[in-house]
């Protein structure tokens, strides 16, 4: 038992290794031959925390490594790899030339009903409409936190990395699923070679998109198969939800256009209130990495003791969420008193 252990391990952690070296290769062609700016290019505006115009081909290369893992090593996924290219593909566009909203939320819900369709749960009805419009959003909040550099690099290496090792580690454990995960994970950090500070190369909503819809459909998949609960990929990818959700939420009671671009994400603040960059990316890795580690220990303590631990972090995170608002309004505040004395 503990050599099969011991191989399997082994095997995923060489998925992750050439998951990076396969994304990496082919970012750096794009780079190299110049196609990444031909392809979609990020130009700065007066909401962006970036400068310089940015290619946006982060999924040319996470995509592909994540649909080949699929089609080789866990076949049974197959709709996923389909639907994954669908919205990179629309994506795409998006990114290219632009698309109306209404059309890129209705391709995000035909790809999650499909899933959940063809691969349903053991629930009632309504159990199941949830898990669907939790999907939904965790497809559409990826590409709201893909906005700083390194951050959704970084939740993609340890969200998906948490999600390959709860696979191996869980009490109904499952190879499919940790390899793929791995995959991903090791995509995500072919990915980061390019898109840590200072970023030469983003996601792009070809990447965003597609990244949110895989930590959904493999948290659904694992949830469905009894791998783990399903408060585990809320969990992993927990920094994430609550950052959108509370943005969200609050721009709902300003009356706001919530799909407009903004700069009011607790990541966006700590940028601009003097951590930078690499300094908020490091912050949330340690975050994340805190509740993947939590997560996976959860994973194999009695029902009452998981959510005890569930309910701790979120808490944590509100914690450091309020510090955040805490500094953004102190920082907010001598501004204005430096710019009424200027």
């Amino acid at each position: 038992m503990r050599a099969d252990f011991v191989s399997t391990s082994i095997a995923a952690a060489a998925v992750a290794l050439a998951g990076a070296v396969v994304c990496a290769a082919l970012l750096a062609v794009l780079l190299k031959t110049g196609w990444a700016w031909r392809l979609a290019t990020d130009v700065p505006n007066d909401r962006s925390l970036h400068v310089s115009p940015t290619p946006r081909v982060g999924g040319w290369g996470t995509v592909p490594v994540a649909v080949l893992a699929i089609v080789l090593l866990a076949p049974s996924l197959w709709l996923v790899a389909v639907a994954a290219v669908c919205l990179a593909a629309i994506s795409q566009i998006d990114d290219r030339r632009g698309l109306p909203a209404r059309v890129r939320f209705a391709a995000h819900l035909l790809a999650v009903v499909a899933i959940v369709v063809v691969y349903p749960a053991a629930v009632p009805w309504w159990a199941l409409a949830i898990v669907a419009f939790l999907m939904l959003w965790l497809v559409n909040l990826y590409n709201f936190m893909d906005g700083a550099d390194g951050l959704a690099g970084g939740m993609m290496l340890f969200g998906f990395g948490g999600y390959a090792f709860g696979a191996l580690f869980a009490p109904t454990p499952s190879i499919e699923l940790a390899w793929v995960s791995a995959a991903v994970a090791g995509a995500a950090a072919g990915f980061l070679v390019f898109n840590f500070h200072p970023a030469r190369i983003f996601l792009g909503d070809a990447g965003s998109i597609p990244a949110g819809f895989l930590a959904g459909a493999l948290g659904y998949w694992g949830w469905r198969e009894t791998v783990w609960p399903l408060w585990f990929p809320a969990m992993v990818f927990a920094p994430f939800i609550g950052d959108a959700s509370v943005t969200l939420l609050r721009r709902l009671l300003r009356g706001e256009k919530f799909w407009l671009a903004h700069r009011e994400h607790y990541y966006q603040r700590m940028v601009r209130c003097g951590f930078g960059h690499a300094g908020t990316a490091l912050i949330w890795y340690a975050v994340m990495l805190s509740g993947v580690v939590i997560a996976l220990v959860a994973l194999n303590c009695p029902a009452g003791v998981q959510w005890a631990l569930v309910v701790i972090w979120m808490g944590t995170l509100l914690l450091i969420g309020t510090g955040i608002d805490v500094r953004w309004r102190r920082f907010a505040a001598g501004n204005t008193s430096w710019n009424h004395g200027g």
